[in-house]
Order: structure tokens, then sequence, then C-alpha cells
């Protein structure tokens, strides 16, 4: 669970600290987009009420959203504990908790999640902004559906 916690922390505090810099200290929310290195990596702010790629933003989910956010991490988190499981396994369920949380903490002070990165290439115009909590929820998710509930050697690890 130290490993769960740790990874947690620095994904949080880096998703934190990302979007702080971005909005605030570039003003993106103001200034609306910065190239940085076109096409391929452009800050373009979105605020973000619904849920990928902004579905149902439509609707006042923010609370709804807030508590399905804690659920699922408060699951992930008794998973990891009653498993013990692998490292990269308590990697996954430490990205993905650090950014739901980092998401959570977004909905509650801004009222909307602070997407700002926005990446193309090869022709392809990408009309989507991520943050960093939600390339490590997406991480995160591909950890702990390949290694959840397995050691290092494959097998099944049970915790006494």
């Amino acid at each position: 669970m130290r490993l769960t916690f740790w990874t947690g922390f620095w994904v949080f505090l880096a998703d934190q600290l990302s979007k702080y810099l971005v909005v605030h200290w570039l003003d993106l929310a103001n200034v609306g987009r910065i190239d940085v290195v076109p096409p391929f990596l452009v800050f373009r702010m979105a605020w973000n009420t619904g849920v990928n790629f902004g579905l149902l933003s439509g609707a006042d989910m923010r609370w709804v959203l807030i508590a399905v956010a804690l659920a699922i991490t408060g699951a992930v988190l008794v998973w990891v504990r009653r498993e013990g499981g692998s490292h990269r396994m308590q990697v996954g369920a430490g990205l993905l908790v650090g950014g739901a949380i980092g998401n959570v903490v977004d909905r509650v002070i801004y009222g909307a999640v602070a997407d700002f990165l926005n990446m193309s290439c090869c022709g392809i115009d990408n009309p989507y902004a991520f943050n960093i909590a939600d390339a490590a929820i997406f991480l995160g998710a591909i950890l702990l559906v390949i290694f959840g509930g397995k050691d290092e050697s494959g097998s099944r690890h049970k915790t006494p």
C-alpha cells in the first residue's frame, strides 16, 4: 500500500502543480491557447464539466461525478489492500487514485476539470484536451487490468 500511496501522491502533486502553472501563471484561462511545439503540443484551455471527451457536459453532474470518482477510488484502494498485488498493480492503483483525486479537486475548486494538453500529429487535428490526471487514470486502469491480482510471476497473489 505504501507504493500505491506514494505513486498517487506524486501524480496528484504533478497534476495540481501543472494545472496551477498553466491556468494561473501562464494565464491560459484568459489566453485560451499557447503553442508550445505546434501541432505536437499545444496548451488549449478546456473546462470539462462532463466525463471523458466532454460527454454529459450539458447536465449539472458535478457532485455526482465527484461521488463516483471517490467511490471508485475507495473501491480500488480496498481491492489493492485485500489483494496485496504486484508492484505493477500497486503503481496502477496509485496512478488511478492520484489522477482521480486531482480531477475531484478541480471539480470542487473550479466546478469543472481543467484540461489543457492538446496533441496532434501527422495531419490529424485532435480537438480534445486532457491533463496529467487523465493520462494517469488511463495508464493506471490499463495496469490494473493487465496486472490486477497477480504477482510479478503471473500467479495469483494472496495476502495472509
